[in-house]
């Protein structure tokens, strides 16, 4: 990592081991008030035996959408609206320590590009945020159900290949995130990376949750950018 000498410390985390040699991993980062346990019990029925999942946990920090109530959540909430304020210092913040565990993974010998970086809500958002101001190339990003933080600042403010793989799922009946903000997303996107990259998949009678169906979308993902090797 480049800048100061100051590390980053790795926040805890939820791990899904692989059932034989790990040659990739899936840097997966929950929703906003939730932990890394939750979609770790997910992942594990999709996992590839050679793919370990990583679950980090977010810090506990006061939520201004939620009455300054304290809770796990990887920055400040502002609102759920895509003109409403942004924690900026938070989000930048919340991706370094993102990236210092790929940093980790990298120093154990799982290089970044056999990482896929991927979250669900508020750590969609961090995932796709992440990996575009990332150094390095990743294999791709899953973003469910979420939204690009600081849109305005791309393309310019993206590091990312042309050729990152995304990913976007939403649920159509999604009332907290509404698809209209991942169609949205999908196509600010479009400016960021090539248009033949992006697949955004939306789920009727879905509201702001996965299901099996968003899943196997995810697994055959994983599969398809993070190979047997």
């Amino acid at each position: 990592m480049c800048g100061n000498n100051m590390s980053v410390p790795l926040l805890a985390e939820a791990v899904v081991s692989g059932t034989e040699k790990e040659t990739a991993a899936v840097i997966f980062l929950h929703g906003l008030g939730d932990s890394g346990h939750g979609w770790a019990d997910t992942l594990t029925e999709i996992q590839l035996p050679y793919v370990k999942f990583i679950c980090p946990h977010a810090p506990q920090i006061p939520v201004t959408l939620n009455m300054k109530a304290t809770m796990p959540a990887w920055f400040d909430l502002m609102g759920l609206s895509p003109d409403s304020p942004e924690d900026e210092a938070g989000i930048k913040r919340a991706a370094e320590s993102i990236k210092a565990i790929i940093e980790h993974e990298a120093k154990n010998g799982i290089p970044p590009h056999r990482i896929i970086l991927g979250g669900f809500s508020q750590g969609g958002a961090l995932a796709l945020y992440t990996a575009l101001t990332s150094q390095h190339q990743l294999a791709g990003v899953v973003a469910l159900s979420c939204w690009l933080p600081l849109h305005k600042t791309f393309p310019s403010a993206s590091n990312a290949s042309k050729n990152l793989p995304i990913l976007q799922c939403h649920g159509e009946m999604d009332f907290m995130i509404p698809c209209q903000f991942g169609a949205m997303t999908a196509e600010k996107l479009k400016s960021i990376v090539d248009k033949s990259m992006i697949n955004f998949k939306t789920y009727p009678g879905l509201s702001h949750c996965s299901s099996p169906q968003e899943m196997a979308a995810v697994k055959e993902f994983i599969g398809k950018y993070l190979p047997r090797i």
